[in-house]
């Protein structure tokens, strides 16, 4: 007797968890590139109530954003003082983790850093110029010009390694064990995204150190290029650490992960 063949499972897309701060916050350049390699987003709001998930299983990867708020507004916004208290875990289950602005200075005050206005005022607002450390080299290829938009810094307990700096705030990238890293800039800022940001909070272009609307518009074409094509090999590097945790699993989860 012939034994039918069973049919091959169907593999469901990995997710990656896509955490925002405000109503009509975007993923933008990133979450297109993370689509484009076939992961489903689940986009996450605390502020707006949205529970974290505490299995992490289904999960390739956790992205935390960047927002108006402080990574300091644990004692008056409850969604933040879940997103510190939830990272650690996340880390710890050695799912990868990704903070951009606001979600690298919450993965620094996880850790037990310390993020802070610059002592002068200064804030970083438009393209700015970041250099790899002796570290950072194994990630960044040089010197280049990101995408800022922030008026606090960061610093770093010893338990992270730093991986770019520049003069006005030292720590503009950074790792955190294995699997987690953390950018003061924003990678993933579309020109559209820039066009909304520079009306919808015209007040912040005139703190020290902004650059005018025009100049975040105009250096579009010409900055943009590299950053797109370094994050875009980035995420290929960064994604690697959940193959690499699938293979480490055990079977039983291995399977879980694949149905």
């Amino acid at each position: 007797m012939t034994v039918p063949a069973e049919k091959p499972k169907k593999m469901s897309p990995r997710k990656i968890a896509i955490v925002v701060h405000q109503e009509h916050s975007r993923p933008g350049r990133v979450g297109a590139l993370l689509e484009k390699r076939g992961y489903e987003l689940h986009r996450l709001c605390p502020n707006l109530g949205c529970t974290l998930p505490l299995d992490m299983s289904d999960y390739a990867g956790v992205v935390i954003f960047g927002g108006p708020m402080s990574a300091n507004d644990c004692g008056t916004l409850a969604g933040i003082k879940r997103e510190l208290e939830w990272i650690p875990k996340v880390v710890e289950a050695g799912v990868p983790y990704l903070g951009l602005c606001l979600g690298a200075q919450l993965l620094t005050r996880a850790a037990g850093g310390r993020v802070a206005p610059h002592p002068e005022g200064k804030v970083e607002i438009g393209y700015v110029d970041i250099a790899p450390t002796e570290a950072g080299r194994a990630w960044f290829a040089g010197p280049m010009k990101v995408y800022q938009w922030h008026r606090e810094g960061m610093t770093l307990p010893g338990c992270c390694e730093l991986l770019a700096t520049n003069a006005t705030y030292p720590t503009q990238g950074f790792r955190c064990g294995d699997n987690a890293f953390g950018f003061q800039f924003h990678p993933e800022v579309t020109l559209e995204m820039k066009g909304i940001w520079t009306l919808s909070a015209a007040e912040r272009l005139r703190m020290p150190g902004a650059q005018q609307r025009g100049v975040h518009l105009s250096m579009h074409p010409f900055y943009d290029p590299p950053l797109d094509r370094w994050i875009d090999g980035f995420l290929d590097r960064w994604l690697a650490t959940d193959r690499r945790r699938l293979e480490a699993a055990p079977e039983t989860e291995r399977l879980l992960a694949a149905e």
